[in-house]
């Protein structure tokens, strides 16, 4: 079992690849059976899917910024409440408030259950074209 400097540490280098655009550091913090699932979808995705997904959202997404940190321990896993914030390839700054609930087993991430508002979600998908 993960103790809490243990799994505030995990929690750090996740958001902290998250960050840096580092997929594969990211994905090093789940389990290989790990379940991601987002509320405005609805789906599961297994840890896989979730690359492809994070690797389409870094080319997008620059400055990424996990800003305003609150981050909760608990046995088990971690709740973290944060500020996403980035930049379009258009220019524009966006900002993601979001939830993130973690369960946690030896050391790695087994679930990932993310909350945000869908309307901040569909501004960071949007499609544009460079800045002319």
């Amino acid at each position: 079992m993960s103790n809490e400097a243990e799994i505030r540490a995990l929690a750090e280098k996740f958001f902290g690849a998250g960050e840096a655009g580092d997929i594969d550091a990211l994905q090093s913090c789940y389990a290989p059976d790990a379940v991601i699932w987002h509320n405005t979808d609805g789906i599961e995705q297994t840890r896989e899917d979730n690359a492809q997904t994070l690797r389409g959202f870094v080319r997008r997404i620059q400055n990424r910024d996990y800003g305003n940190r609150r981050l909760h321990v608990f046995p088990g896993g971690f709740v973290q409440m944060h500020d996403l914030k980035g930049t379009r390839a258009d220019g524009v700054n966006l900002t993601l408030p979001a939830c993130v609930v973690c369960q946690v087993k030896d050391g790695v991430i087994t679930r990932l259950d993310e909350f945000f508002d869908s309307a901040h979600v569909a501004l960071f998908r949007a499609e544009v074209g460079p800045k002319s």
